[in-house]
């Protein structure tokens, strides 16, 4: 078996079963790493240097594609409500089929670890067939030195082969394309798609699974650090803004997408960062826009010039989701250690299509919890399949389809802990205001930027309020660098009846949304939702 440069770990891929390859290369660097996707037509090269790549058919998460495997370890614990079922010997036979496929086959290792804080971080391996995959989970993850490699030994494993197709008759999966975790073999397999972000995100439901036995909250948010050492986070889905509003010169990045909270603090479950960058801009997003552009970085589905090879963000022929996949380091003010202490302030995003949501309001414990669970926003442009325009959404936790278990043990770790450090919560509307979704206008960034500033920085503290129509939250009456006819949306509105219709219609989609959670939660978090009048 030919063994390319890289620190080989000890613990050989026979372990997971694969037998009879060609050559293997193990852990190797970002350069060498480069040289190979070239060499095998994987990409191409744009200017300043990051590596341009096309995911084909699927340029999104398919979640009707992923599965988890109903196995005796597991199987009383997982919501199943929001995941596929796959029974063991289906996955046996689909596992099998994949082994015999990769025989024969170059492969490419990461040996790399999940988690910043060493008390819970995991070490985990990556076998892709593909060497940007392989880059992919290099940036995404966090490296071992090389004496760590010398002795890792994966907790779990992702195998990553794109080219390989299920049979759905066989397989009992819904297309060709798949993703199914398996908790008791700790093995993730993914085929039928070159998307790079379900191997992020597998790993992430793996989290979201092992930790909260450990009294540790996985949480799909982005967290910044204050000078003054207070850390916030931010929670929300796709395109509801957790990158861009994390990322800001006067504070420092611990992570903008996936993070644990412990009894000392929070930590990023990442070592890099998978920002969205369709119709980017130096002058919105500074520093997001120069990490695109930087050796090291994978551009997904980006449009370049093919004379130039400069990239052109703002096309979206392909995808409107196109992406930019890069170390955190890349970032200048990124955390050195991905830690911080307990936050001061939450923030829950929502793109409310509906345009009755207030831009910023603040939140009790009650109502923090309530709109956890509910996690109301809007599904953007191409983040899934078949989304083509914002569509009103509920998704528990601000990201059900990677939480492996119920919401309530999310919602009370979090409860929990937002009381015994006395965090404050803050409810933030990136979406539209003025009227709905194809009459009203996205809220200008600017003026969401100068919302969470005022709130992160303590200025909204003491400023008084008034009660929201709808939510029966607490909205500021005033906020530096925004104009006060803004933070009341029904004021917003050319005809304020027209509000009244949609907020009730939005209330009542709240209430029955709700109802799932019924006889779970307290009074006090059943009642804290809007009011459907």
């Amino acid at each position: 078996m030919e063994q390319w440069e890289g620190v080989q770990s000890r613990y050989g891929l026979e372990q997971h079963g694969i037998r009879n390859i060609g050559s293997v290369r193990w852990n190797l660097s970002t350069p060498v790493l480069y040289e190979q996707a070239i060499r095998r037509r994987e990409g191409i090269i744009a200017h300043l240097g990051p590596l341009v790549v096309r995911t084909g058919h699927h340029t999104f998460r398919s979640p009707d594609d992923k599965f988890v495997v109903r196995e005796p370890s597991s199987e009383d614990r997982i919501w199943w409500d929001q995941v596929n079922p796959l029974a063991p010997t289906r996955f046996e036979l689909l596992h099998n089929r994949l082994l015999a496929y990769l025989q024969g086959k170059d492969l490419f290792v990461q040996d790399c670890f999940i988690g910043a804080d060493p008390e819970y971080r995991m070490p985990v391996r990556v076998i892709t067939e593909t060497a940007w995959h392989n880059l992919f989970a290099s940036n995404m993850l966090i490296q071992a030195t090389p004496e760590e490699l010398a002795k890792h030994v994966p907790g779990f494993v992702v195998i990553h082969a794109p080219h390989f197709h299920a049979v759905p008759e066989l397989d009992g999966t819904n297309s060709e394309a798949f993703i199914v975790i398996n908790f008791g073999q700790r093995l993730v397999l993914i085929g039928g798609t070159n998307y790079g972000g379900e191997m992020k995100k597998s790993l992430f439901t793996v989290l979201t699974y092992l930790l909260p036995s450990e009294r540790v909250l996985p949480m799909h948010c982005s967290a910044n650090v204050g000078p003054r050492g207070d850390v916030a986070l931010l929670f929300g889905l796709s395109g509801t803004g957790k990158t861009t509003l994390s990322v800001v010169s006067d504070r420092v990045l611990i992570g903008d997408d996936e993070h644990g909270w412990t009894d000392r603090g929070v930590f990023n479950f990442e070592g890099g960062s998978y920002a969205k960058v369709i119709r980017l801009a130096r002058e919105a997003e500074p520093e997001i826009y120069a990490a695109a552009r930087r050796f090291g970085t994978i551009l997904e589905n980006v449009a370049i010039d093919s004379a130039t090879r400069t990239p052109d963000f703002d096309d979206a022929s392909l995808t409107e989701n196109t992406r930019a996949c890069y170390p955190i380091s890349h970032m200048p003010n990124a955390s050195p250690t991905g830690m911080g202490e307990h936050p001061t302030n939450i923030i829950m995003l929502t793109a409310d299509a509906f345009g009755v949501m207030p831009p910023i309001a603040r939140l009790t414990l009650a109502q923090a919890t309530y709109h956890f669970l509910s996690g109301y926003t809007a599904k953007v442009a191409a983040t899934e399949r078949e989304i083509t325009e914002p569509e009103a959404t509920f998704s528990a936790c601000f990201g059900a389809p990677f939480m492996a278990l119920h919401p309530e043990v999310y919602a009370g770790l979090l409860a929990d802990k937002m009381a015994r450090h006395r965090v404050r919560a803050w409810l933030v509307n990136t979406g539209w205001t003025g009227g709905p979704y194809g009459v009203g206008q996205r809220m200008p960034i600017g003026q969401t930027r100068a919302m969470v500033r005022a709130a992160l920085s303590g200025a909204l503290n003491q400023v008084p309020t008034e009660e929201d129509p709808l939510l029966d939250v607490a909205i500021p009456t005033a906020c530096p660098d925004v104009p006060a006819t803004v933070l009341r949306p029904r004021d917003t509105w050319p005809d304020p009846n027209a509000y009244d219709v949609q907020a009730r219609k939005l209330g009542g989609m709240f209430a029955e949304n709700f109802q799932r959670f019924a006889g779970r939660v307290s009074k006090e978090i059943q009642s804290a939702g809007p009011r459907v009048r």
